[in-house]
Formats: C-alpha cells, sequence, structure tokens
C-alpha cells in the first residue's frame, strides 16, 4: 500500500486518474492527456510512482533511440491501507484534503472550460447526502459503492460512452453525534432556549 505523501500531489495524482480504467498508456499517451504538465514534471512524477511501486511499466520500445515504456496503475498499491492512514497526524489529512479537493476543482474547470461543454445534456452531478452508519454498515457501504464502480470499471469506449471522473468523500459529522448521546431528558434543550409554545390563541394588547 502506498503512502499518503507517495500520492497526494496534485500531478501525481491526475497521472493516476488518467490511467485509471484503461489497460495502458504510453508517456507520450499521457502527455497528449495533460498537455498543460511540462513533461519534464511528468516524467518526474511518473518514476516518483514507478519507485514507489503504485504504477507499474508493462512494456518498452524502441522510439527514435529512446526507449518509450507503457505504464498501467497497480490497483493494490493505490489505495492508502488502513496502516498508512493510521498513520496520519490531523494535519496529515488537512494537506490531503486541500490536495484532493482542488484536485476535484480542476476536473470541473478543465471541463467547463471546454467551449462545446453542456452540463445539462452530459451528466455533470454533484450532491451530498447523509446517512447514520455504524463501522459495519460503513464498511458495506463503501464495499458496494467500489464493487458498483470497479463493475463498469473496463467498460470500452464508445460512441455512446463518455468517461466520468468519480470523487468520494465520507465525513464524520461530530455536530450531529454531539447530541444523540444521552437519554431523551440528557438530550432535552434547555428550557431558555426553547420556544415558546404556541396555545392557538391571539394574544390581547
Amino acid at each position: 500500500m502506498a503512502h499518503a505523501n507517495q500520492l497526494m500531489h496534485p500531478v501525481r495524482m491526475r497521472i493516476l486518474q488518467t490511467l485509471l480504467g484503461v489497460d495502458e498508456l504510453t508517456t507520450a499517451q499521457l502527455r497528449e492527456r495533460l498537455p498543460d504538465v511540462a513533461p519534464a514534471t511528468m516524467y518526474r512524477h511518473v518514476a516518483a510512482l514507478t519507485q514507489a511501486g503504485v504504477i507499474e511499466v508493462v512494456g518498452e520500445r524502441k522510439v527514435r533511440g529512446t526507449v518509450e515504456r507503457s505504464y498501467r496503475v497497480h490497483q493494490e498499491e493505490a489505495l492508502l491501507g488502513a496502516g498508512a492512514r493510521a498513520a496520519m497526524s490531523r494535519e496529515d489529512h488537512r494537506r490531503a484534503v486541500t490536495v484532493f479537493t482542488a484536485a476535484v476543482l480542476g476536473d470541473f474547470e478543465r471541463y467547463l472550460d471546454h467551449e462545446d461543454a453542456d452540463p445539462a445534456t452530459e451528466n455533470l452531478l454533484y450532491r451530498q447526502g447523509a446517512v447514520w452508519l455504524t463501522d459495519e454498515e460503513f464498511t458495506g457501504l463503501v464495499d458496494e459503492i467500489e464493487t458498483a464502480v470497479a463493475r463498469r470499471a473496463h467498460a470500452v469506449p464508445g460512441d455512446v460512452r463518455t468517461r466520468h471522473l468519480l470523487s468520494l468523500s465520507f465525513v464524520p459529522d461530530k455536530n450531529a453525534t454531539a447530541g444523540t448521546t444521552g437519554g431523551p431528558e440528557e438530550n432535552r434543550e434547555p428550557e431558555e432556549n426553547r420556544e415558546p409554545e404556541q396555545t392557538g390563541k391571539a394574544e390581547q394588547s
């Protein structure tokens, strides 16, 4: 499993994102799909991901006197394991979430920058929800989502298919849980904070 500092870099996240759902890509194809990333920067981060085992070389061929390599994601190494997450401090999480949210915002901006972008018909979607879950139920929900995505991850491109980027986050809502641990009387709002009860009669002046 990778460490957070090996994954949580904007360029590395985009390289991984580009490789997800495809069998393999050459460095030339990566440059074509990430034209705003300088070649030297691209090669440096590809090398770092390869050294960390997050992506792997699956082919080599000579092109005009140089060796061009093909890469694919090593799925088992591209996720932060429980041990790596447990070793992260709160500041580590803050930095990781900053990189993550910046990457998601970048995805939206790059899409909306296309002159022919049509969010209404091209299934642009963003939403939030909330659920109450035990640890076991949480694990089950994550497994269900990952299974559903994995079933579709290797669908081949075609005239009727558009590649969609999925970004997932779960945040424990400590504010919601703060007042749910006691009984009815313990959780009852202080009387001075309650709104006056309506009697149904109009007050007389």
